[in-house]
């Protein structure tokens, strides 16, 4: 039943899975986080919740437009239960924010396969990533996906190059810019420092750790699984899926790097997660099975969830 609700694009699928992400991102501050009412900045909060939903309509495109999974609706279904297994993510608005601009910026990345206007893309996306470590300045080493594109699709061009190092001198005049204007040239001084708490890494909380852990071997062992499907399939994702496991591996760096007391920036991980997750679903020829991994993976988030108020 529910594979077949969610087999296919349907609008019926977004408003579902809207309208429980609007009130699962309330009850999150409410409950969970124990926010009272007065806490909440109406504008802020409406303005990070705006950018969250419109998150799962900006996966939707990515997928459909690249082609990463089939015509279904599994994306946006698992990149809501990830947001279920991890609620704390929703806390932190400076991960809802990194995690949209870096969305922004794969689009423009994995849209190079076509290879038409490469060079327009490659600043597109190193821009968006630029923007991104406005929140977590270590979202910079997202550039590494930058580079990896470049190498794998265009690397003799010396001008893709040439663009990628005006990318950081564009940015930095634009911010400097405002920062002038605003009076506040300070921030880049106190926000790039690129310094590691330790104290605050370890010792770690067992539980969040252990989950944490869980999930990053969960979706090496689907990326592995995924390579050799689509190995044997003779499909030409493999070169995408390397940018896309590529995104995942800097994502959990990141997450390590800037981990605080306020911080939960696993959010950053959730696209690459859920192309791997849609893409071992579709290898799963018999349909109970399916249905059965489906009904788990929306009843068992939602169990520890509720376990956890």
């Amino acid at each position: 039943m529910i594979s077949s609700i969610f087999e296919k694009t349907k609008p019926v699928n977004f408003i579902i899975l809207l309208v429980f992400l609007f009130l699962f991102y309330w009850c999150v501050q409410f409950y969970l986080l124990d926010y009272a009412l007065i806490d909440i900045e109406i504008v802020p909060s409406i303005l990070v919740l705006t950018t969250f939903l419109f998150s799962l309509l900006l996966i939707d495109f990515v997928v459909k437009r690249n082609k990463l999974t089939g015509t279904n609706s599994f994306a946006i279904l698992y990149f809501t239960l990830l947001c279920v297994v991890f609620p704390e993510t929703l806390g932190d608005s400076k991960a809802i924010f990194t995690s949209f601009f870096l969305l922004l910026a794969m689009r423009r990345l994995l849209s190079i396969k076509s290879l038409k206007n490469i060079k327009l893309k490659i600043f597109d996306a190193g821009l968006w990533i630029c923007v991104s470590s406005i929140f977590y300045e270590w979202a910079l080493l997202y550039l590494l996906l930058v580079v990896a594109a470049i190498y794998i699709y265009d690397p003799k061009n010396i001008r893709n190059w040439l663009v990628f190092l005006s990318v950081g001198v564009c940015f930095f005049m634009i911010m400097y810019s405002i920062l002038v204007i605003l009076n506040e040239t300070s921030f880049i001084k106190t926000h790039y420092n690129f310094t590691v708490n330790f104290n605050l890494i370890f010792p770690i909380k067992w539980w969040s750790s252990l989950k944490l852990s869980l999930y990053g071997l969960f979706n090496i062992a689907l990326a592995f699984s995924t390579f050799i499907y689509l190995g044997k399939a003779g499909m030409g994702k493999v070169i995408i899926m390397r940018l896309v496991a590529l995104s995942f591996l800097i994502g959990l760096v990141v997450n390590f790097l800037v981990t605080s007391e306020n911080t939960n920036a696993v959010m950053i991980t959730f696209f690459p997660s859920v192309i791997f997750i849609v893409n071992y679903l579709e290898s799963i020829k018999r349909t109970k099975l399916l249905e059965l991994i489906l009904i788990s993976s929306i009843v068992l988030p939602i169990i520890v969830f509720v376990t956890k108020l």
